[in-house]
């Protein structure tokens, strides 16, 4: 399975974003880091730098077709930049309209909820976001981990780093299904 990682340059949350993707790596997957920008992405361990992470490719050099599921990691400032770039917006629903899995956790929906991809879903994400899951037409659930099929395509949603081993577990199996697995 090959996976695309969409973040912004800075600001994804790092736990985040290590913990699927060595999920994806132990699952026998390959894990590609996809940005807005090349070169790095800084990561955040909340408010306090991380590490800095090498870019694979940009958006708008490679699309859904290329890849078979996709995880989009949080972090507060993270999904707010992307959501404000056209071409990661159209990647993302991108995924949607081909029918490919896609998993989000914490902060990461506002990404979601500007590819105008939630009408009719079931999700979970950090409680602050519940208003706009709402708004965009999703209902919103307070769940460690919820899988909504109801669409297109597989949804997995996640609240928080807490909830990252039951996450893991739920997007590696739902990736597999979809004909993803290795």
């Amino acid at each position: 399975m090959k996976v695309a990682f969409l973040v912004a340059p800075e600001g994804v949350e790092q736990i985040e974003l290590t913990s699927p993707w060595k999920a994806v790596q132990d699952a026998g997957g390959t894990a590609h880091l996809v940005s807005t920008k090349p070169g790095k992405v800084q990561a955040f361990h909340h408010l306090d730098r991380g590490d800095a992470f090498p870019v694979d490719t940009v958006v708008g050099e490679v699309g859904a077709p290329d890849y078979d599921a996709l995880v989009l990691p949080g972090g507060v400032a993270n999904p707010d930049f992307l959501r404000m770039d056209e071409r990661a917006v159209a990647f993302v629903r991108d995924f949607f309209t081909s029918g490919k899995p896609v998993a989000a956790i914490c902060h990461a929906p506002w990404t979601l909820v500007e590819a105008d991809v939630l009408r009719g879903r079931t999700l979970t994400s950090w409680p602050s976001l519940r208003t706009d899951v709402q708004n965009a037409g999703g209902s919103w659930v307070d769940e460690q981990v919820k899988v909504c099929a109801s669409g297109p395509n597989t949804l997995i949603t996640s609240r928080k780093p807490d909830d990252l081993k039951a996450f893991c577990e739920a997007f590696v199996e739902e990736f597999g299904k979809a004909g993803g697995g290795s």
